[in-house]
């Protein structure tokens, strides 16, 4: 049996739009066949936590122009980030894995977490789990 590529985005960045490319890149891998592995670090596992995963925000540096996208989203019903993470599961192999370190440097509760990821994972195993990954993205 042949293994699945395997596609890997290491996320550290929480705005809206670093997210929405994690969600985007990480369903349209999935529905290629690929084993898509997400791992959350630091300011998504914050978010997450916290229940904002779908919030739309965005860096300071976009100024207006985000007020326009943000329009522009809800015109287009773009989906939110949590539902893209469900049918990325169910039009192919995708998993979220939250870093235990990030959940203690965050000062997150850790079932706050839990129940949003399919596994809280250190660093070793996640680095064993990413090892040979075919793609490897940090966004």
């Amino acid at each position: 049996m042949k293994l699945k590529p395997r596609f890997v985005i290491f996320a550290h960045n929480a705005t809206y739009d670093k997210l929405h490319q994690v969600a985007t890149l990480g369903m349209t891998a999935a529905a290629m066949g690929k084993d898509v592995v997400v791992v959350l670090l630091f300011w998504t596992i914050k978010k997450l936590a916290q229940g904002q995963i779908d919030v739309v925000d965005f860096p300071p540096e976009y100024g207006k122009a985000a007020e326009e996208v943000s329009r522009l989203l809800k015109e287009k019903k773009v989906p939110r980030i949590s539902e893209m993470f469900q049918e990325a599961r169910q039009v192919g192999h995708f998993r979220l894995i939250a870093c235990s370190a990030g959940l203690e440097y965050m000062g997150v509760d850790p079932e706050a977490v839990a129940k949003n990821v399919d596994e809280v994972m250190g660093l070793p195993a996640i680095l064993s789990l990413t090892a040979g990954a075919e793609t490897t993205l940090f966004i």
